[in-house]
């Protein structure tokens, strides 16, 4: 019998840091992944301890970032979010905090500090534009 525990009541609680972000980031490739599979991932060379990572993942499961399997040995951890729900979580919360509420603004703000937008990019920035435009007559 599979016991998956979540706690996606408590999501919203916290933004994630940048380590839960780096393990959100694992498990957003591989979609689920034990602890060690996590580590070594994150630390080929050596780097922080096992029961960091460990530590930290049992954290993210408190907050409700990920679910976690614990019908096994080994627990199954799993995102509780997609990688595009949590990148729009962050944009909307950024735009509303800094820019009140404007995602033009912040647009604007991203293009004109970076500057280094690739042809593809720009293209895909031009085909957002476009359709934004078609929906807006």
């Amino acid at each position: 019998m599979t016991q998956l525990t979540s706690n996606k009541a408590k999501r919203r609680i916290a933004r994630p840091t940048a380590g839960e972000l780096a393990i959100l980031r694992v498990l957003w490739e591989r979609s689920e992944c034990t602890v060690r599979d996590v580590h070594e991932q994150l630390n080929p060379n050596g780097g922080n301890s096992y029961t960091t990572t460990l530590k930290l993942m049992q954290i993210m499961h408190q907050k409700g970032l990920v679910e976690r399997n614990d019908s096994q040995r080994a627990h199954i951890y799993k995102p509780c979010c997609s990688r595009k729900d949590e990148q729009q979580a962050f944009v909307s919360e950024l735009a509303n905090r800094l820019f009140n509420g404007s995602a033009t603004r912040l647009a604007l703000q991203a293009l004109g500090q970076t500057g280094d937008v690739n042809p593809e990019e720009l293209a895909e920035i031009k085909q957002l534009i476009e359709k934004l435009e078609k929906s807006s007559e």
